[in-house]
């Protein structure tokens, strides 16, 4: 008789999507070249009417399982993914995030050796890699336990069991919550180091950064962190983004005056 040997770890990729038909290609590509091809990718559409479900419909080469309604943002729909996934474990990937090759490989070999109930890995986003912060949660926030939510990160699905969906009272920083809820309350986790893939540029915290702020000062309120400290990284975030804008700001103008007086040299005689 032969050794039993445990069932493997299965993996659901999840997307929340809403008109992303220009962004999607590079993602299901990204999906196509994985070398584990066994897993599921979930996408919850918000009711796009620019052809991104039938888009989604017409991937035939992958196991899709899409939801399409209206729904009241990103972390809405991935509650609704995750009701639907059959997955033990989930990676969340955007629209417009892209993975490396072995991702799924990766992750699904740190889960086999660890057990653990989140792995985390790296990403990039331009030039920049991002890994875990070496710092305390108060002042990193989750950056103290995972790198990115988005495509740098596998969470064990039952985990919304014990600590909730994702919140909808945070639109921006649900996951910033969820993530600092488990790992304060010590469920297991395993940086693997490995580089899971790209993130793209079209996320809200970016295009709304004084919400994002604002919102994370909530959550870190909410669990636990003390109100001087946490007022006073509200004070530099607000600084910080409002000095990136001005810098961006005078770089467009500066750009702009330049073709400009580029154009008008070109036609003078």
């Amino acid at each position: 008789m032969g050794i039993a040997t445990a069932p493997r770890p299965t993996i659901s990729v999840v997307t929340p999507s809403l008109n992303s038909v220009s962004q999607l290609p590079a993602l299901i590509e990204s999906l196509r070249r994985q070398t584990d091809s066994c897993f599921e990718w979930v996408v919850a559409d918000g009711a796009s009417s620019d052809g991104t479900v039938e888009l989604v419909q017409s991937v035939a080469d992958l196991d899709v399982v899409i939801t399409a309604q209206a729904d009241f943002g990103i972390y809405d729909a991935l509650n609704r993914a995750l009701r639907i996934a059959s997955g033990e474990y989930y990676i969340v990937a955007g629209a417009d995030d892209r993975f490396h090759s072995d991702a799924i490989a990766n992750f699904r070999n740190a889960i086999e050796r660890h057990d653990a109930d989140i792995v985390v890995a790296e990403v990039t986003y331009g030039r920049y890699r991002f890994k875990v912060k070496n710092g305390p949660a108060w002042l990193v926030a989750e950056k103290s336990f995972i790198a990115n939510h988005s495509v740098g990160t596998a969470f064990r699905r039952e985990l919304h069991q014990r600590f909730g969906y994702y919140s909808r009272r945070f639109p921006i920083a649900a996951d910033s919550l969820f993530v600092l809820q488990a790992c304060k309350a010590g469920v297991s986790r395993f940086e693997a180091g490995f580089l899971a893939g790209e993130i793209g540029a079209r996320g809200v915290s970016y295009a709304d950064w004084v919400g994002s702020a604002t919102e994370l000062f909530r959550v870190q309120l909410m669990v636990g962190c003390h109100m001087l400290p946490q007022v006073l990284l509200l004070l530099l975030r607000f600084i910080k983004g409002s000095s990136t804008r001005v810098r961006a700001l005078h770089n467009s103008i500066f750009r702009q005056r330049s073709v400009a007086a580029d154009s008008s040299a070109a036609d003078r005689p």
